[in-house]
């Protein structure tokens, strides 16, 4: 029995929902694919947080167009059983993002002491391995820092001389910079503190994102209890 007056708008609003379930679908897919192409050319190694990171955030965006895919389903067909279903995995995709976000506040700072420590133990390895010598050249350059806390990290580095730092650490890039350098010519602030306050600049715009997933996902959870309720409903008058 086809849902009638209130519940064609209910439905009608659901199908609206459900595009843009599959648009954040996308968005997290196309995200996670492009952090992956970042990672892979850093130094983070093995199955680190932050190199399942992608993994996990492409993993959801899959999952959500899937659970969307079945909700559209539901909602043409009026299937009580499938809408159902659409209702308790969004259910579950919203309690996992927010146990994401919980997890992300909390140990925000381990993940920082974690890269910190990271970031050190790749600098013994500069010039031993082409892969970590490009990624710590090109985070250097990108980030406009130098070490982990700062310049003199270099020192430690067995294969860098006293008073050397890798050419990517100068202003201005020349071939041999980084040998009997001036300070005034090198950037003055350290790695892990230059990415720390990078990541920080923008944790207020992915938190505003996923308030706004999240309200998203309670409209759709609300409308499509409506509509199971409609289609049972009519399920009782036949």
């Amino acid at each position: 029995m086809a849902v009638e007056g209130g519940m064609k708008c209910v439905k009608f609003l659901l199908y609206v929902l459900l595009l843009a379930f599959c648009a954040c679908a996308v968005g997290l897919i196309a995200v996670g694919v492009g952090a992956q192409l970042v990672l892979s050319q850093t130094i983070i190694q093995g199955a680190t947080p932050g190199s399942l990171l992608p993994v996990v955030i492409i993993a959801v965006g899959a999952f959500l167009f899937l659970v969307a895919f079945v909700g559209c389903c539901g909602a043409c067909k009026e299937n009580y059983c499938l809408m159902i279903t659409f209702a308790i995995f969004l259910s579950l995709i919203m309690l996992v993002e927010v146990a994401a976000a919980i997890a992300g506040y909390v140990f925000r700072d381990k993940v920082m002491l974690e890269f910190n420590k990271d970031f050190r133990q790749q600098m013994q390895n500069y010039r031993k391995d082409n892969h970590t010598t490009s990624a710590l050249d090109k985070m250097q350059e990108d980030f406009k820092c130098c070490g982990a806390a700062n310049y003199t990290d270099w020192e430690s580095v067995p294969v860098m001389s006293k008073g050397q730092v890798p050419d990517s650490c100068c202003i201005n890039v020349t071939k041999d910079c980084g040998v009997s350098f001036n300070v005034k010519n090198i950037y003055p602030e350290g790695c892990v503190e230059k990415i720390g306050g990078w990541l920080r600049s923008n944790v207020l715009v992915v938190a505003a994102a996923a308030l706004g997933i999240a309200f998203v996902e309670v409209l759709g959870i609300v409308f499509a209890c409506c509509l199971v309720k409609s289609i049972r409903s009519g399920y009782e008058v036949m």
